[in-house]
């Protein structure tokens, strides 16, 4: 959807099309909405809001609606005792943990050895450094990693070396953009228009939600109404 209709749309929905008033949009108020709608929207989405909690991946429309947002980066790591880190933090377009893949090495077994990593909580490190069934094993090719300081940890008890790791994560969307309005996180005037990168389907829901965020910031009731129920709120 190009964002001349996604404009027309947002404002049709809190019936301004032809309204001179004090309460005109702005286009820069438009596009910080929809760009705060549409993370809203895929938070939900990745979370699961409904009795079935039908979050990421557990049905084939999660599945096929935030694809798109997979992203696969390779993670470079330090060394250290019982674990390796990351030698820099998270992306910065970093939204939500999805998996990490790594390789482990030893001295008996020199060919790379591909692992099984866990994600688990920070809390629990010590508990799973002990426990016999889940501390990390390079003869079951079994780990655990840990997320902390922005940064990825991955277990070894000292036991192997971890190699070719690498961290799949959903990205932020990306922002649009309208081409000579100012960016109102950069305050630079947009040289071309950014349109929204999710399937036209997908932009109808978000609109609904960016209508009714305008709605409530300039108090009219009804439309807020109107946008809430429209959104996609139960997956």
């Amino acid at each position: 959807m190009n964002n001349t209709t996604l404009q027309l749309k947002i404002k049709q929905r809190l019936n301004k099309l032809a309204s001179n008033d004090y309460d005109n949009i702005e286009k820069w108020q438009i596009v910080e909405a929809f760009n705060k709608a549409q993370v809203e929207w895929v938070r939900r989405q990745l979370r699961g809001s409904n009795p079935f909690q039908d979050g990421d991946e557990e049905s084939k429309r999660r599945v096929d609606d935030l694809q798109v947002l997979l992203k696969e980066e390779e993670l470079n790591l330090v060394k250290k005792d019982l674990f390796f880190e990351t030698r820099f933090d998270l992306p910065n377009d970093y939204l939500e943990y999805k998996r990490v893949t790594a390789e482990g090495v030893s001295d008996c077994c020199p060919d790379p050895h591909l692992l099984i990593v866990y994600l688990s909580e920070e809390a629990n490190r010590d508990v799973l450094l002990r426990d016999e069934h889940r501390k990390p094993s390079y003869d079951w090719a079994e780990t655990f990693c840990t997320l902390i300081n922005n940064k990825v940890r991955i277990y070894t008890n000292n036991e192997f070396e971890v190699e070719n790791a690498k961290i799949t994560y959903y990205r932020q969307p990306l922002n649009i953009e309208i081409q000579g309005t100012e960016d109102p996180y950069t305050t630079v005037l947009s040289p071309v228009d950014i349109e929204p990168e999710f399937k036209d389907d997908i932009v109808e829901l978000i609109i609904d939600e960016t209508a009714a965020i305008l709605a409530g910031d300039i108090e009219s009731s009804n439309q807020f109404g109107r946008g809430t129920q429209s959104a996609e709120r139960t997956n």
